[in-house]
């Protein structure tokens, strides 16, 4: 296959050579071209100085038989093969002979009538022509003398017009055509130049005159005050084309330009007027922003060297409109207020951008409007916050210092704090759902605003519900302006509690709900960038808000639990015990003791839910899991004797050491039975060091006895761990025998006779009172 392809090659080769020379201009220097490019030899069979017997002479020493013969073969197959090449070139070329001679008849039998009808047109044409000729020979004459005419007709309209002229002026400074009047006094100029000194001398004279009023009037209207600044700009702009000196105006120009500035206010509070259209302010706000950008834009054309202080005017104008808003926004404000504020201002600033590019007011505005929306946020929650405290303590100041109610203080407060959140939320939301231009690009901005802003509030809440737990409670309560005094004392260990159950409802209600419309319409805010720490973190603020629910708890717990040690401390701190009498009934401390846990009883009702009450027993005379029985007890109280009432007393130490564990303080949970568990426990353990500080005689012992026995059964009506109680009362009348003298306790029937006779007189005074 290599072979007959290089055979192929020689031969497309050969036939392209031949095809050359056959069509060149001059063969033999085609010939030798060819010959000297590829061939050098005399051997070369293609070359025109070949030599056969040299040719011969070399194949026959260099082939043998074979290859003569095999030689012989191929150049009588070349010869047949250009033989026929040459005879389909033959064919070929007579084709195109007979296709062209052909062409050629046609061409001389379709031009044969052409000579006769260019000859024909050639006469017409000079016909024309010397027709023209005679035209233009007969009216050359009235030619010239009517463009004489005409040039005549327009000086004459020229001279009319120089000579008309100063009526002209003075008709268009009657009529404050100023504009006109300097039109055509610079249309003449160039006549007064060339003949005003000879043939319109009189005309020259007047119309200066005339064109010194102009020029007075005009300078009368760029300084009056009372004109408008595009007016004044006017005036200035006719007087540059008089070639008048306005350069030393201009300092003036820009002054009067600046105290325009004062004369666009902008009012805040009217340009919303409920309606879609625009309200006379914002109306009148437009107008003048308008004719102030007018001045500026003929001030430009004045004075193209005054953009600086241009721009600087403007920016000036822009950053007075936004000081207005940013004291507007501090008030409290609806959404559609601060949308229509933004708006005036913006087109205000598009408005400079079309007339100044160079100021590139949209940026600054941006700055601006950033601080605008802050102190915005800033304000809302600031009022949502002076809401809260409102309705917090408004429920006081209205009900009184004698009566209110802690549950409308709660209700009030928590409408207050998820209300008023979801309310920040949806002014928020339509802010946020504004298509304008300058909101959507502060847009994630706002986001992040919004979550910085409620972070920073439920903060500010939670430092003020401090103030008002009774760090500074008095100052705290004055500062919204309630009475001091009663209401102080009475109302604030209620508020505590109150502030305990808000911050409880705050942690499990208010802020999952205001993180999920977080999460729903104000996610995302990527100003600060994603390595920083999110804006809004609701597990930070619960973790807050439960520490200070419990902290409220137990300072309420502690209030209430002082007030009560006053009263036990009074008691067990006044009487001489070692001289007391023999008991007679159960001493006034208890009712006072009751009575204290009443009033905590009724408040724990009005704020906390009820709880479950553990530990229950129908054993009224003790606690089942104490290691002091009854029996042990009453074997114990009754003996005789002061030595065996103490050998009882080791006995008990004793079964101290075996007894079942009383778990006496628990975690305080939000429920009425924990917090009135919790206190009585307190009190409980007050008494129990109150009387470790005293030293009884028999009847102090007695005295003491009976008031603990009275108080078993009231105290486990109101707490949930009866348990707990028994054995603190019992710990009581154990550490009062370890301080007595002789601790011979009453017989059991003298006992329940006493607490009989007292519960008696109760019932008694409660009809009484209910009467």
């Amino acid at each position: 296959m290599g072979a007959d392809e290089v055979q192929l090659d020689d031969k497309a080769k050969r036939m392209r050579d031949l095809l050359s020379s056959f069509y060149s201009p001059d063969p033999s220097i085609s010939s030798t071209g060819i010959t000297s490019a590829k061939f050098a030899s005399l051997d070369d069979i293609n070359s025109s100085q070949f030599d056969p017997d040299q040719y011969m002479n070399i194949l026959v020493h260099k082939s043998n038989m074979e290859g003569l013969l095999q030689r012989h073969v191929e150049m009588a197959a070349e010869i047949k093969n250009l033989d026929t090449d040459l005879q389909m070139l033959v064919y070929e070329n007579y084709n195109k002979f007979i296709s062209a001679t052909d062409t050629i008849k046609r061409m001389k039998s379709n031009i044969s009538g052409m000579e006769i009808n260019m000859e024909q047109l050639l006469d017409k044409i000079m016909s024309v022509q010397s027709r023209s000729d005679n035209v233009n020979t007969s009216l050359f004459d009235k030619r010239e003398h009517i463009e004489k005419l005409h040039r005549t007709c327009n000086l004459l309209r020229k001279v009319q017009f120089i000579y008309d002229l100063p009526d002209r002026l003075g008709k268009c400074i009657k009529s404050e055509a100023y504009a006109d009047a300097v039109r055509f006094y610079i249309g003449a100029m160039p006549i007064f130049k060339a003949y005003g000194d000879s043939s319109f001398q009189d005309c020259k004279k007047a119309s200066e005159e005339a064109i010194t009023n102009v020029i007075k009037n005009l300078q009368g209207k760029l300084f009056s005050d009372s004109e408008l600044i595009q007016v004044r700009a006017e005036s200035a702009v006719l007087l540059k084309q008089l070639d008048f000196p306005v350069n030393n105006l201009k300092a003036k120009l820009l002054e009067k330009l600046e105290q325009s500035i004062t004369d666009i206010r902008l009012s805040p509070e009217e340009i919303n007027n409920g309606s879609g259209d625009l309200s006379p302010s914002a109306s009148a706000h437009k107008a003048a922003t308008h004719e102030f950008m007018e001045a500026v834009r003929a001030l430009l054309v004045i004075f193209p060297d005054s953009e600086k202080q241009l721009v600087k005017l403007s920016q000036d104008l822009v950053t007075k409109s936004f000081a207005i808003a940013e004291e507007y926004v501090k008030t409290r404000i609806q959404p559609a207020d601060l949308l229509g504020v933004l708006g005036v201002v913006w087109n205000d600033v598009l408005l400079i951008d079309e007339v100044l590019p160079e100021a590139a007011l949209s940026n600054h505005s941006l700055q601006a409007a950033n601080v605008v929306v802050k102190l915005y946020v800033r304000s809302a929650f600031s009022h949502l916050l002076q809401d809260i405290s409102d309705s917090f303590l408004q429920v006081l100041k209205k009900d009184g210092a004698a009566q209110y109610s802690l549950e409308a203080v709660l209700g009030a407060s928590t409408k207050a704090v998820l209300q008023g959140g979801m309310n920040v939320l949806l002014d928020f939301r339509k802010i946020l759902d504004d298509d304008s231009e300058i909101l959507v690009r502060l847009r994630e901005l706002f986001v992040d605003l919004v979550q910085e802003g409620f972070q920073d509030f439920f903060r500010q809440l939670e430092d003020q519900f401090l103030l008002f737990s009774g760090r500074n409670s008095s100052s705290a309560i004055q500062v919204h302006g309630l009475a001091e005094g009663p209401i102080v004392e009475k109302a604030f260990p209620g508020l505590v509690l109150v502030l305990a159950q808000l911050s409880a409802f705050i942690e499990q209600t208010v802020i999952p709900k205001i993180t999920e419309e977080i999460a729903a319409s104000f996610s995302g805010g990527s100003v600060k960038g994603y390595e920083s720490r999110p804006a809004f973190v609701p597990g930070e603020i619960c973790r807050k808000f439960r520490s200070a629910g419990e902290k409220f708890l137990h300072l309420y717990i502690n209030m209430r639990t002082q007030r009560i040690s006053l009263i036990l401390k009074k008691r067990f701190t006044t009487p001489n015990w070692v001289k007391h009498k023999e008991p007679r009934e159960v001493h006034m401390f208890v009712d006072f003791f009751l009575q204290e846990l009443e009033v905590i009883g009724n408040e724990v009702k009005q704020i906390l839910p009820q709880g479950i009450r553990k530990h229950r027993r129908t054993d009224s005379n003790g606690s089942s899991v104490s290691s002091r029985s009854n029996p042990l007890r009453e074997e114990k109280l009754g003996r005789s004797n002061t030595q065996r009432a103490r050998s009882q007393l080791l006995e008990t130490h004793l079964a101290k050491l075996f007894k079942q564990k009383v778990e006496i303080f628990t975690k305080i949970e939000y429920t009425q039975e924990s917090v009135l568990t919790t206190i009585v426990k307190f009190c409980l353990k007050s008494v129990q060091e109150f009387v470790r500080l005293q030293t009884f005689n028999r009847s102090g012992f007695q005295q003491i006895q009976l008031d603990v026995q009275f108080l078993r059964n009231p105290l486990r009506e109101i707490v949930e761990d009866e348990a707990a109680v028994d054995f603190l009362l019992d710990e009581v009348i154990v550490a009062t025998a370890e301080r007595c003298l002789d601790p011979i306790p009453l017989e059991p029937p003298i006992l329940d006779k006493l607490v009989q006779v007292k519960l008696a007189k109760t019932k008694e005074q409660n009809t009484t009172i209910s009467s």
